[in-house]
């Protein structure tokens, strides 16, 4: 995790991209403030700072830790990024040429020397315009069956969906009732309204549904393109049709879909009004809530993009980050740009055990097929957490993070209730186990989770010795459990 004394190129990069952990820590700030008043919440949120603060994390969403984002629109035609960055280095130089997020193939594909702009002109003509991506993604998701996505994301065990409504290129995923002044009617959004159908399968299956929305840039109303780190500044629209624009959009989005989550990305347009958006939204779902990208001091949670914590966070917060280098769908991506499966899993353990939510992105094709090697990591993530997840759902993180075993395993703690769990990071090399700098009641029980009987251990001074049955269930990490008053 970067600290907040980077370079000033690091600082000025962070609070201006789409894909940066931008203000997190002043975000943390934020959210301890925001959810530092538990008494009582307000009847009617007031479009005030310390009205807004009064708003209480919603139990479900703490209790979630794992939600579904999507990145889904006229950029998924294309699908395709250079495979570069792998450890999303924002900063970098030369990374606004060769970023590697398909969800900005139209900024790319305009600037000068970058491989994206080689490869639009191979494949479609230098002339060939991105808004012409239209008709083809409009044919294309008339196949698509929002169904299946529900089934799939249920079964990876995720319990809320969030679902890109507008990206920075302006193309919404439903009809909005505000029309676009600068792209032609067929050109301005899905002609199915994918918001709604979604958010229809989603709920049928009994999973929250989200709406993400790009309030700080909209390349049709302020094009570009982002060429350098300055232009992530100036090509933020600010007139006073944008911010009209965006606080209708999202109005409407509210009163159709109800949202269980309201995440916005970038910033909010100066002219806008995204106090009184916050109110209207906490008023119309009051168990809603907002993520950090608004520009104000207030939300309900923060959310670094591609980074995890070092340690347990007081406050509530949700790392975003896609199942590949891209959020969009990149066509070039494969096995070794995905992240592998125990190294999700891993992922995923250490972000609850630190407080956090991991809201982890699927990059759908145009027609709304999720690519194999996608679809492989939201299988594996489901059948763990199938086995595994009473130490994920409704945890809580204990009075330390991270331990390690005597063979240098490293182990991630939660607690529930009156349970204390150790995940283990990695497959034992022998038939026992040692936790380092654990002690365990006499007379207490230790379970391995998949396992029903009792495992045999043993107090070695400051740790404890767990035999392990001959056979271990399931794959890549593995939970004992015990009660929280045996376990120090």
């Amino acid at each position: 995790m970067r600290s907040s004394n980077t370079n000033a190129l690091a600082e000025n990069f962070n609070s201006l991209t789409r894909h940066t952990i931008a203000r997190f820590a002043l975000s943390c700030f934020l959210a301890m403030s925001s959810h530092a008043v538990w008494a009582q919440t307000p009847a009617q949120y007031q479009p005030t700072i310390e009205s807004l603060n009064q708003h209480p994390l919603p139990a479900w969403y703490d209790d979630a830790k794992l939600g579904i984002f999507v990145h889904w629109g006229l950029y998924s035609v294309p699908g395709w990024a250079p495979l570069v960055h792998p450890n999303h280095d924002f900063t970098s130089e030369d990374y606004i040429k060769n970023n590697p997020y398909a969800e900005w193939y139209y900024n790319v594909m305009r600037v000068e020397g970058s491989p994206t702009r080689t490869y639009h002109r191979e494949h479609y003509g230098a002339d060939y315009n991105y808004y012409n991506f239209a008709a083809t993604f409009n044919q294309q998701t008339q196949k698509w069956n929002p169904d299946t996505w529900a089934k799939v994301f249920k079964d990876a065990g995720a319990k809320y969906v969030v679902l890109t409504t507008k990206h920075h290129d302006g193309f919404t995923l439903w009809p909005s009732s505000t029309p676009n002044p600068t792209l032609p009617a067929d050109r301005q959004h899905a002609s199915r309204d994918l918001v709604g159908d979604l958010t229809s399968s989603v709920r049928k299956a009994g999973l929250r549904m989200g709406l993400y929305y790009s309030g700080g840039y909209d390349w049709t109303f302020e094009p570009g393109p982002i060429q350098s780190s300055a232009d992530y500044e100036k090509v933020k629209p600010q007139s006073e049709a944008y911010g009209k624009y965006v606080d209708a959009q999202y109005r409407d989005l509210i009163k159709r879909y109800h949202p269980a989550v309201l995440w916005n990305d970038i910033d909010y347009p100066k002219s806008g009004h995204p106090m009184e958006i916050e109110a209207e939204y906490y008023n119309a779902v009051p168990d809603g809530v907002v993520d950090d990208r608004f520009g104000i001091k207030h939300a309900d949670y923060t959310s670094p993009e591609y980074q995890t914590l070092d340690a347990i966070s007081k406050t509530k917060w949700e790392e975003c980050r896609g199942l590949g280098r891209s959020f969009g769908y990149n066509r070039a991506e494969g096995e070794a740009e995905t992240i592998a499966p125990d190294e999700l899993i891993y992922l995923l353990v250490d972000i609850v055990s630190k407080n956090g939510n991991l809201l982890l992105d699927v990059g759908p094709e145009d027609d709304g097929t999720i690519p194999p090697v996608q679809m492989s990591r939201l299988q594996a993530l489901g059948a763990w957490l199938k086995q595994n997840g009473d130490a994920i759902y409704g945890t809580h993180p204990w009075k330390r993070a991270t331990g390690k075993t005597e063979d240098d395993l490293n182990i991630r703690f939660t607690q529930k209730g009156s349970s204390i769990y150790a995940t283990l990071l990695g497959n034992p090399k022998t038939q026992a186990v040692t936790l380092k700098s654990i002690s365990v009641k006499p007379g207490s029980q230790i379970h391995l989770l998949g396992y029903k009987k009792p495992l045999t251990w043993s107090q070695q001074v400051q740790d404890v010795k767990v035999l392990l049955p001959s056979s271990l269930p399931g794959k890549y990490a593995y939970v004992f459990n015990s009660k929280k008053n045996s376990l120090s």
